[in-house]
């Protein structure tokens, strides 16, 4: 197949992105540069980089996604890397995979309903005589659920990763007296590099943005740069204010990739 036959036949993928990514960033660009009464200015930006208030958000923004990606990072490890191991590690899978498929709303009621002063959560620790803690409505409750949220999405591309590793490679470092341990942390770790990259742009990106779950289990207490999207767009009517943070989370989202890209040498990609 030549490379004319091949730019005809993408020309559905070449107008998808083009009216679907190229075409809404964009917009959201020159949208940006538009104020509250509809005049032309560089005050969104200079508002902005100058607010403590908005400083202040893109800090918690990016300690929140942080925590989340650290959390899902050392429950998602370990997870996957005794999943490869398994015999049925295809049914184990499934079940990992399964609670993607239900409707992110669904699980947030259903933490709601964990959560609640109610819930069987609280009456265990009253239990207990712990008294009655206040757990929905918080930051913690707002990081327990993002991470059980992306959970899998960091764990799948490790998963592949650390089972794309040759048997041979692992036996032989046994074979030269490296325990377990140490056969973990020096081999099998640096070769599952590319999949943990991978893993923590699919958890920290989107959780740069969440606003759903801050509604919900946050409970206004917690505000992140995706909620003051929503608050500009929806609520106060600044469209420009509200573009102008999109434009700062594409860009933060950029830095974060090409941070977190697999280092190339010689041409090749190198996972160690």
């Amino acid at each position: 197949m030549n490379r004319r036959l091949q730019h005809i036949l993408a020309i559905p993928y070449y107008l998808w992105i083009v009216l679907f990514v190229v075409t809404p960033i964009l917009l959201l660009i020159y949208r940006s540069f538009f104020g509250i009464d509809g005049s032309l200015t560089f005050g969104n930006y200079i508002e902005y980089f100058s607010s403590p208030y908005y400083m202040q958000m893109t800090f918690a923004s990016f300690l929140s996604a942080l925590l989340v990606t650290l959390i899902t990072f050392l429950f998602a490890y370990p997870m996957a890397y005794f999943l490869t191991k398994t015999k049925r590690k295809d049914l184990w899978l499934m079940l990992i995979i399964l609670p993607t498929w239900i409707n992110l709303l669904l699980k947030i009621y259903a933490f709601i309903g964990l959560l609640s002063q109610t819930g069987p959560v609280v009456a265990l620790i009253q239990r207990f005589g712990l008294g009655s803690p206040q757990l929905l409505f918080t930051n913690a409750a707002f990081i327990l659920v993002a991470a059980y949220v992306e959970l899998p999405f960091m764990m799948l591309p490790i998963f592949n990763s650390i089972d794309e590793i040759p048997n041979s490679i692992i036996e032989a470092s046994l074979d030269l007296g490296s325990s377990e341990w140490v056969t973990l942390r020096r081999v099998i770790f640096p070769l599952s590099m590319r999949g943990v990259t991978s893993g923590v742009q699919a958890v920290f990106i989107p959780s740069l943005s969440l606003f759903m779950l801050t509604r919900l289990i946050g409970g206004n207490r917690v505000i992140t740069l995706g909620t003051a999207v929503e608050q500009h767009f929806l609520v106060t009517q600044n469209w420009g204010m509200g573009a102008t943070i999109g434009v700062v989370l594409l860009l933060l989202m950029v830095i974060v990739m090409r941070f977190t890209r697999p280092k190339e040498i010689g041409g090749s990609t190198h996972d160690a």
